[in-house]
């Protein structure tokens, strides 16, 4: 089962991000915890860390908390180096569109390719420019 995150106006579709599998949605979670939180959950990134990923939302408020974690994190994903890629499917990916792992932030990219943490700071823009929330798919 895919984690999809969405923003929405009634039933527009405004943006979303297929960030893969709920496990991938996990890894790049664990990664933060691990590499930016010294293994203490939430203790730096508590929007993302905290956050349940089941049926859930990010307000509007929350998405403005998010959008600055995202972009410390994002920053330093850039100083570290990569990692293996931990699915198939984004082994496929990689190769597919020519992904070169130069650092743990290209390591973490949606379905299509793109950098995750780009896309999830691009909905949470959105959701705050719109006074909509980010939905779990």
């Amino acid at each position: 089962m895919g984690l999809y995150l969405a923003v929405f106006d009634g039933e527009n579709e405004l943006d979303g991000v297929e960030v893969g599998a709920y496990s991938d949605f996990a890894d790049f979670r664990d990664t933060v915890v691990d590499e930016l939180e010294g293994g203490e959950s939430g203790s730096l990134f508590p929007t993302l860390i905290l956050h349940s990923d089941c049926d859930g939302e990010w307000t509007p408020s929350e998405a403005a908390a998010l959008e600055k974690e995202l972009k410390i994190i994002s920053e330093r994903f850039q100083q570290l180096p990569p990692i293996p890629l931990a699915s198939e499917w984004k082994k496929k990916t990689a190769r597919t569109v020519s992904i070169q792992l130069n650092s743990l932030y290209d390591c973490f990219f949606d379905v299509n390719g793109e950098p995750l943490l780009e896309r999830l700071i691009g909905l949470t823009r959105l959701c705050q420019k719109k006074d909509l929330p980010i939905l779990f798919q």
